[in-house]
Parts: C-alpha cells; sequence; structure tokens
C-alpha cells in the first residue's frame, strides 16, 4: 500500500480523529487525542472548595479534564479519611506543609469552630512534627461567611479572657467590654461599664463594696439594679448563669445534668455545689450530701456508667497481668541489645 500519511478525519464515531501513517515496514493506524477547552468557570460549576470571596483563590478541579488526562496525575493520601485524591483536590497548610483532602479539612476546620473547641486551629495530624496552625486566611478561604464571623467572636473573646486590663460586665443583659487600670491590676478596683453604666469590683465581679473584703462565694450574675446581696443568694443553686470556679469564666447551663465541663479550662465540676468533680469518674459526690441525686439522670444509667468505668480499669489490669510475664522475658534481650550498641558506638575506628 503506497498511502503516506493518509487523512482519514471524520470518518469514525467519537471525538477522536484517526490516521494512516506509513512506518518503515508497516502501515499503523494512530488516533489523535483532540484539544479540549474547558468551558467558562461559573460558580455552579465550581468544585466544593471554591469560594467567591476576594482574596480566596478558588479550588482547581478536574471536572472537565480528559480521563486519560487524569490517570495520569499522581494520587495523594489524606491522612484524614485514608483516601487517594489527584493534587488539585488536596490542601497544603502553609506553616506545616501538611496536605490533606479539600474535604476532610473543611469539616474539621467547622467542626472545632462550631462546637467552640479551640480559637487556634492545629493541624489535624497528630504526629505532625512543627506542630502547626491553620493561619485565619486559610480558615477564611475554607469555610462560609456566619462560620467565620463566629471563629473571629471566639477569638474576641479568648483575647479578653488572657488580657489582665480586659473584663467582661458582669451584667447578664450586656456583653461589653471594661477596660481597668493598669496600675492597680493586683488589687480590687472600681470598673464602670460604659453601656450599662453598672459599678462592680474588678475581682470578685459584684456590685463595688469599698472597705470591704471580696466575699469567698463565687458570684453567679445580677441583673441590672440588683445588689451583690441578691446575686449571692445560696438557694439559687440551680441559677441557669454561673461562673467557673478555676478559670472565672460565664457559663450558661440550659439543661441536660448537673456535671459539668468547663470549654476554656476542661475543669469538670458539680454545678449546683460548683466541687470540683476532675477525679470523681464514679460520679460518687451525688450519693450523698446536699447533691444526692441530683445528677439528673436515671440510676440505671449511673449504675451502667459506673460498670463501663470499672471495666475498662480492669480490662486494663488484665491486659497487664496476661503481659508481664513477656515483658520479664524481653527485658534482658532488650538490656543484651543496648548495652552491644552503646559497646560498639565506643570501639574506635580501624586506621
Amino acid at each position: 500500500m503506497g498511502v503516506t500519511s493518509l487523512e482519514r478525519q471524520g470518518e469514525c464515531p467519537g471525538p477522536h480523529n484517526w490516521s494512516w501513517t506509513d512506518t518503515p515496514g508497516r502501515l499503523c493506524l494512530v488516533r489523535r487525542a483532540p484539544r479540549i477547552e474547558a468551558p467558562a468557570r461559573t460558580p455552579a460549576s465550581r468544585g466544593p472548595g471554591a469560594k467567591d470571596r476576594a482574596g480566596c483563590p478558588a479550588m482547581t478541579t478536574a471536572w472537565y479534564r480528559p480521563t486519560w488526562d487524569l490517570a495520569l496525575d499522581p494520587l495523594v493520601s489524606c491522612k484524614l479519611c485514608l483516601g487517594e485524591y489527584p493534587l488539585e483536590q488536596m490542601t497544603t497548610l502553609a506553616q506545616c506543609r501538611c496536605t490533606f483532602c479539600t474535604l476532610c479539612l473543611k469539616q474539621y476546620v467547622e467542626l472545632l469552630i462550631k462546637e467552640g473547641l479551640e480559637t487556634a486551629i492545629s493541624c489535624p495530624d497528630a504526629a505532625c512534627p512543627k506542630q502547626g496552625r491553620l493561619q485565619e486566611s486559610e480558615i477564611e478561604c475554607m469555610v462560609a461567611a456566619e462560620i467565620m464571623q463566629r471563629y473571629k467572636k471566639l477569638q474576641f473573646e479568648r483575647e479578653v479572657l488572657l488580657d489582665p486590663c480586659r473584663t467582661w460586665c458582669p451584667t447578664s443583659t450586656c456583653q461589653a467590654v471594661c477596660q481597668l487600670q493598669e496600675r492597680g491590676l493586683q488589687t480590687p478596683q472600681l470598673v464602670q461599664c460604659k453601656a450599662c453604666h453598672t459599678e462592680f469590683c474588678s475581682a470578685c465581679k459584684a456590685s463595688w463594696h469599698p472597705g470591704q473584703g471580696c466575699p469567698e462565694a463565687v458570684p453567679v450574675t445580677f441583673l441590672p439594679g440588683e445588689t451583690s446581696s441578691a446575686a449571692f443568694r445560696p438557694e439559687e443553686d440551680d441559677a441557669p448563669i454561673k461562673r467557673c470556679p478555676k478559670c472565672k469564666v460565664y457559663i450558661e447551663r440550659d439543661e441536660g445534668c448537673a456535671q459539668m465541663m468547663c470549654k476554656s479550662c476542661k475543669h469538670a465540676f458539680c454545678w449546683y455545689c460548683l466541687e470540683s468533680l476532675d477525679d470523681d469518674f464514679l460520679l460518687i459526690h451525688y450519693d450523698k450530701g446536699p447533691c444526692r441525686d441530683k445528677l439528673g439522670h436515671s440510676r440505671a444509667s449511673v449504675i451502667w456508667h459506673r460498670t463501663q468505668v470499672v471495666g475498662i480499669f480492669a480490662g486494663f489490669g488484665l491486659l497487664l497481668l496476661v503481659a508481664s510475664p513477656f515483658l520479664l522475658l524481653a527485658t534482658p534481650f532488650v538490656l543484651c541489645c543496648k548495652c552491644k550498641c552503646s559497646k560498639g558506638d565506643d570501639d574506635p575506628l580501624p586506621t
């Protein structure tokens, strides 16, 4: 066949072009892939991680790339879901250079912000060598506007909590931040809220008491016009708002049991008497005293909880008991290996 470069385009169905090519010794049928142009990117055609806000680069996706081109891309493993995805669907953190799939990282950030667990969101990898943190620009490009607004609010609350020169107004209907005088931070001082004009003590947050010491009881909160005596009434042990006995952060309890845990300092305490429950794994506190039977759970659920705790400790003890003979047998071998390694390091090198 004396055909050279006989073009037969358009005769075969499909999006490809076919051509005959005369090579030395044989005649080959070659398929030529056409050049595909991606349609204009619209908000509806973007990937799941794309954003339209200014300053946030849209996530590049592979929706319009040919399948034979995608097969050549290397796949990257996500440390969260253990799935493998092309590089276009991954996000690399700027601080620690750890890489995760965009969907998993977005869900991780949204969960922490909605639960209010952290204000400085760390790298999801527990074994991250640099212990990196997500920058605010990365978070803003990843979550919705209302979630980002909540994140900034949590950041501001954390800053006020850690700033010794600022404090929150103790009035329950006021959310203003009051400024303290730097020259008297170690002693109680008069603070006047500029929003509701409430005067209170900077140490105990009760009404200003000149010439008197702060009461030992931790104040709950008080409404406008109330005095400190109304705020310290002992019969109001079921008040809806109280302060953490450890970090003094205000906590509101709508419903649930009486075992509380502060989100700020992770301190566990009883809502009624504010006694610490950090070491009370079996909740013995609610079996006696003024808080007896006030936990908020049925007796059967408390017994089941205690059974689970005892079972966990018993399981660890049994595992340690079974593994102890193997540990005793393996100890001499480990020591011998360490001695040999140290002896080999001390030997001089041959010259």
